[in-house]
C-alpha cells in the first residue's frame, strides 16, 4: 500500500500532506521531499489552498498529537506543525510581530545585541589586520583591501570547489560513513539572495548551487563546501534518510523552510568545517590553495576570522531593525556597511535575503543555531565533541531537546 492510499488518520502522513500544501502557497517552502510521489502529486493537483485553511489543519493536527506516536516523535512533529501554523497565519495576512514569528518558526528568543560588542570586535579585527587602533573608514579600507587580496580568480572557482569537496568527502566518509552511492553535483549560479544552496534530491543525491554574483574568498570557500556538502547539509540528509526514514520515521521525508529543522541544520552546517578538519583547518586549506598557485595566509585568516566572529549577530540585528522597528532599507544598509565593513553592493545583497518574503526570518537560523549548537557541542565531556556532532547528523534533535540537555 502506498502512503497516499493510507488512512488520513495517520498523523505523520497528515503532517507530510500539510507541509506539501505550503509549497502551493509559497514555492520553495518545501526545501526537500523524498517521500511517496503520490503525496506530492496529490498536493500539486489539488486547488491552491487558502492559508487560513492550512492554519486550521495545523491546529487540528496539533490537537490530535501524540495520536499513537512515541513521545519524542510526537514532540518533533508538534514543534514543526506549530511553526507551520504561524506561517499559515502570516500568509493569511495576520500581523505577527517579528520576534514572535521567529520564536514560532525556530523555537528561540531573539533580542538586539549591544553596539559595544561590535566596537570590541572592530578593535580585535584591527589588531588581526595589523592596524591596531584603526576605526571607521580606515578600518573599512584595510578590511576591504584584505578581502580583495583574498578573492579567488573566477576561472579557479569550480576546480577549487571540486578539490575541497573531494578532500572533505574523504575525511567525512572515514568518520561518518555514507552510502557508497551518495553523490554531490556542484553548479555555479547567479542572481540569488544566498551564497550557496543545497538541493537534496533523495536517494543520497544533492545538487549544490554556488552563487557567483559576488567574488568567492579564500577564507570562505572551504566553509561553504563543508556547510553545503561534507559534513553539512548533504551528509545530514544522507544519514537521516538511512538512519531515520529507513527505520520508519517518515516525518523526516520532508524538510520545510521556517521550522526548527532549519535552525538545527544551519547550526550543524556552520560547525561542519571545524568538525571535519579541526580548529586549525586554515593550514589544510593553504595546502589546497598552493596546488592552484594561490597563497593563503593561514595564521592571519584565523586571526581575522576569530575577530569577525564577534559580528555574528549584526545581520540578525538588521532584520530586527527592518521588521521589528520598521527602519527603512537605506538606514539598515548603512548599519550593515558600518559594522560588517562591507561595500554597498554587498550590503544590498544581504538586504535581498533579509527582505525576501520567504527568507526574511531565516537569518536567525544561522545566528541562534550557531550559538545554541556551539554551546551544546562545547558542553560535551572531554573528547566527546565529535561524537556529539555525529548525534546532530543522526538524531531528530530540536532546540528544545538541546536546551533540556544543557539544563541537566
Amino acid at each position: 500500500m502506498t502512503a497516499a492510499a493510507r488512512t488520513s488518520d495517520d498523523p505523520v502522513i497528515e503532517y507530510l500532506r500539510l507541509g506539501l500544501a505550503f509549497d502551493r502557497v509559497e514555492e520553495g517552502f518545501v526545501d526537500a521531499f523524498t517521500g511517496d510521489p503520490e503525496l506530492r502529486a496529490e498536493a500539486e493537483n489539488a486547488p491552491r489552498p487558502e492559508p487560513a485553511d492550512l492554519a486550521v489543519r495545523a491546529r487540528e493536527l496539533l490537537s490530535r498529537l501524540p495520536d499513537g506516536l512515541p513521545a519524542d516523535r510526537a514532540e518533533f512533529v508538534a514543534a514543526h506543525v506549530r511553526a507551520l501554523e504561524c506561517s499559515a497565519r502570516k500568509f493569511a495576512g495576520e500581523d505577527i510581530g517579528f520576534v514572535d514569528e521567529v520564536r514560532a518558526y525556530f523555537d528561540v528568543d531573539i533580542a538586539p545585541a549591544d553596539d559595544a560588542h561590535y566596537r570590541q570586535a572592530h578593535e580585535r579585527l584591527a589588531d588581526a589586520l595589523g592596524v591596531p587602533g584603526a576605526t571607521g573608514e580606515t578600518l573599512r579600507a584595510e578590511y576591504q583591501r584584505y578581502r580583495r587580496n583574498e578573492e579567488i580568480p573566477a576561472k579557479l572557482t569550480e576546480p577549487l570547489i571540486d578539490a575541497f569537496a573531494s578532500s572533505l568527502r574523504d575525511v567525512v566518509r572515514a568518520e561518518f560513513p555514507l552510502p557508497t552511492d551518495e553523490v554531490v553535483e556542484f553548479e555555479v549560479v547567479s542572481d540569488k539572495p544566498w551564497s550557496g544552496f543545497n538541493y537534496y534530491r533523495g536517494d543520497y543525491r544533492s545538487t549544490v548551487a554556488v552563487n557567483t554574483d559576488l567574488p568567492q574568498h579564500m577564507s570562505n570557500l572551504p566553509g561553504l563546501i563543508a556547510h553545503e556538502a561534507y559534513p553539512g547539509h548533504h551528509t545530514e540528509h544522507c544519514r537521516k534518510e538511512r538512519e531515520l526514514v529507513g527505520t520508519g520515521q517518515l516525518e523526516h521525508q520532508i524538510f520545510l523552510v521556517n521550522t526548527p529543522q532549519c535552525l538545527m541544520a544551519e547550526g550543524l552546517a556552520d560547525h561542519a568545517l571545524v568538525a571535519a578538519m579541526g580548529a586549525s583547518w586554515q593550514e589544510w586549506a593553504a595546502e589546497v590553495y598552493a596546488d592552484f598557485g594561490l597563497r593563503f595566509d593561514a595564521e592571519k585568516a584565523r586571526a581575522v576570522s576569530g575577530a569577525a566572529a564577534g559580528l555574528l549577530t549584526v545581520r540578525q540585528d538588521a532584520a530586527l531593525a527592518l521588521h521589528d522597528r520598521h527602519q527603512d532599507a537605506d538606514t539598515v544598509a548603512a548599519f550593515l556597511e558600518k559594522w560588517l565593513l562591507v561595500a554597498p553592493d554587498r550590503a544590498r545583497q544581504m538586504l535581498r535575503f533579509l527582505t525576501s518574503p520567504l527568507w526574511r526570518a531565516y537569518i536567525s537560523t544561522y545566528v541562534e543555531g550557531y550559538q545554541l549548537l556551539g554551546t551544546w557541542l562545547d558542553d560535551a565531556p572531554a573528547g566527546g565533541r565529535l561524537g556529539r556532532f555525529g548525534r546532530l547528523l543522526d538524531e531528530p534533535l530540536t532546540p528544545a531537546v538541546l536546551r533540556s540537555e544543557l539544563a541537566l
